[in-house]
């Protein structure tokens, strides 16, 4: 038998369960992974909690992992038994000693990329690659203001947008999350808790606003991001963490200068298998050059996951954490 996090019930952390699980031969075009690292991220949350309803109860949650495949079922060609491999967009299913996944979401792991590294910045990081290079494409020169830059995906984009030449203002919660952003790229940091950010960006842009906000806090900042976007802006909504945003009168983005609001997913942009390649090569390429550097700032045993939630949801995390099966 194999152990996993698996939830019974939508709820709090406090609903995740630590059980057997029969994990099964892999059937056509699956295989078997034996984890060595899994993924924490914040919609793991929203699928515990019911704010992304859950497919089917019981459920084991997690997108993101790591490991090795030890065993494939018929007409499997992307992966073979041996192969060192990570995943961020298959079915959900990580928290688990070991899992079936489709062969063809799964990627192979180069070698400089540890189990851990990829369990770290697949999501994430094929986040901020899509954000950064198709959702809006940030180039040299351009200022863009990307919420929650102290976290998971915000250390990486910032880091990332730096590369490419834009100057970066991130917001933050507290001034040790805004010495991390800052370690990592960001030009500007706003604490909002203590300064206005709309105020700040239009002192910072002399007034005349920013092209892209990145904003995956939601509800508490949508409003604030939209009056900092100059004409023919674009908000980028990628997330909820403060709750979801109410329903918007699409004449505001008239009012506020032919404004565009986009709500992407990694999912679609990674949905066929070259562009799931093409998005994680580029992220390999960019860590691989010492432009965006990955860092593992906590770690917890995967029976703890609870824990581990209710620090992210807590805001007592930084950058990316990892659950060690």
């Amino acid at each position: 038998m194999t152990k996993a996090i698996r939830l019974h019930e939508t709820g709090g952390p406090e609903v995740l369960r630590w059980e057997d699980t029969d994990v099964g031969d892999p059937g056509p075009g699956e295989a078997r992974v034996r984890h060595t690292a899994v993924g924490l991220n914040y919609i793991d949350c929203y699928f515990r909690a019911g704010t992304y309803p859950p497919p089917h109860l019981p459920l084991t949650l997690g997108f993101e992992g790591a490991g090795v495949v030890e065993a494939v079922g018929d007409g499997v060609s992307e992966v073979k038994i041996g192969d060192r491999v990570g995943y961020a967009t298959g079915a959900i299913g990580a928290y688990a000693q070991a899992r079936l996944a489709a062969a063809d979401k799964l990627i192979p792991l180069p070698d400089d990329i540890s189990d851990e590294q990829a369990a770290a910045m697949l999501l994430q990081g094929m986040t901020a690659q899509y954000l950064l290079h198709r959702t809006f494409r940030v180039e040299p020169g351009q200022t863009i203001l990307f919420h929650a830059a102290a976290g998971g995906v915000g250390l990486i984009a910032c880091q990332w947008a730096t590369h490419l030449g834009a100057t970066v203002i991130g917001t933050v919660s507290t001034a040790d999350k805004a010495a991390l952003a800052r370690a990592h790229g960001c030009d500007h940091l706003i604490n909002y808790r203590e300064e206005n950010f709309v105020e700040r960006v239009k002192e910072i842009t002399a007034g005349a606003g920013v092209p892209v906000v990145y904003d995956s806090v939601g509800k508490d900042t949508f409003t604030g991001s939209l009056d900092c976007l100059r004409p023919r802006g674009l908000i980028a909504l990628f997330g909820a963490a403060s709750g979801p945003v109410p329903p918007v009168d699409l004449s505001v983005l008239a009012q506020r200068g032919s404004l565009y609001i986009t709500r992407p997913s990694l999912f679609t942009y990674t949905a066929s298998r070259q562009e799931l390649l093409d998005t994680a090569n580029s992220l390999f390429e960019v860590v691989r050059s010492g432009a965006v550097k990955i860092e593992v700032n906590q770690t917890y045993p995967l029976a703890e996951a609870a824990r581990a939630h209710t620090d992210l949801q807590a805001r007592r995390t930084t950058g990316s954490t990892v659950l060690m099966p």
